[in-house]
């Protein structure tokens, strides 16, 4: 059975709401430079979902559209069934606390410890006094929660080092470990490999896949990566100008349609609506063809 049929449904198999569900949601800047353009889109409850597309897609503004760091120009959101064009303020608040983000560099502050830093994914749902006091001198219980989430990624022992003492790859499973702590019910992950030596890229890909899966959590990964996008997850999107090029299953994707998507030869998509695109980060590796 997909994933998608045993994990949309509750337990009484009423169907639940899309996590995301998108219609003609357009994003444009300076009114003319198109960066996502009229997708539409649902992802489930519990999906584990890879994007990938060549650089300039629009892939990376899609993720700000989702995590509503952005607003998007036209079209329409629905997240967990609700409609959040009209929210504001602690209303707003509120869905994004629902949405953990793994970013490509990280975010931490590198001359905190690392317990300081995974206790940042509290700060959503703490009060100023709150948050000024598990600065200073952390309570034990706040301590034991980062000691289980860095358990988790692998790297306990690091709970009061400094940030800017850890490797890259250590760096990105402090920033996982603060978005376990969010315990949000979606994490977006863009280009979470991408700064890392790509013999630990692997592994970063397979641990998100696993902690999603065990903690019940919807995961959509951005990659540059298609051989991990391939090796990891059962639906793999294509983007490009902004659009979907195509939503399939790995046994689906041939080569001829990989090498299509980055030569720009996309049906429906002319190859100079790329010059509309938002540039984006060049990851390290970017495979054209469908690996052996």
């Amino acid at each position: 059975m997909s994933v998608e049929g045993t994990t949309n449904r509750t337990s009484r198999g009423v169907k639940a709401d899309p996590v995301f569900r998108l219609e003609g949601l357009t994003k444009t800047f300076d009114g003319t430079l198109i960066a996502v353009n009229g997708v539409d889109l649902t992802i489930h409850p519990g999906e584990k979902v890879a994007v990938v597309g060549p650089s300039g897609a629009g892939k990376t503004t899609l993720f700000r559209l989702l995590n509503l760091t952005v607003r998007w120009s036209s079209g329409s959101l629905w997240i967990g069934g609700q409609e959040v064009g009209t929210l504001y303020g602690a209303r707003l608040r509120e869905v994004r606390r629902r949405i953990g983000t793994v970013y490509q560099q990280h975010n931490l502050v590198p001359r905190l410890r690392v317990i300081h830093n995974v206790l940042a994914g509290r700060l959503g749902a703490w009060s100023l006094p709150q948050a000024l006091r598990s600065l200073l001198r952390p309570r034990q219980e706040d301590v034991r929660t980062a000691y289980q989430a860095l358990l988790q990624v692998g790297i306990p022992e690091k709970l009061w080092s400094r940030t800017d003492e850890l490797s890259g790859g250590q760096q990105q499973r402090v920033a996982i470990a603060r978005v376990l702590l969010q315990n949000p019910e979606v994490i977006l992950a863009d280009e979470p490999v991408s700064s890392v030596d790509p013999t630990l890229a692997h592994g970063i890909v397979k641990l998100l896949v696993e902690l999603c899966s065990d903690f019940h959590k919807t995961l959509v990964m951005n990659l540059h990566s298609v051989d991990l996008a391939l090796a990891f997850f059962p639906r793999v999107i294509g983007f490009r100008d902004g659009r979907v090029a195509f939503d399939r299953s790995p046994a689906e994707i041939s080569d001829d349609l990989l090498t299509d998507l980055y030569a720009g030869r996309v049906t429906g998509v002319p190859v100079q609506d790329s010059l509309h695109a938002i540039a984006e980060p060049v990851g390290s590796h970017t495979p054209i063809l469908r690996p052996q």
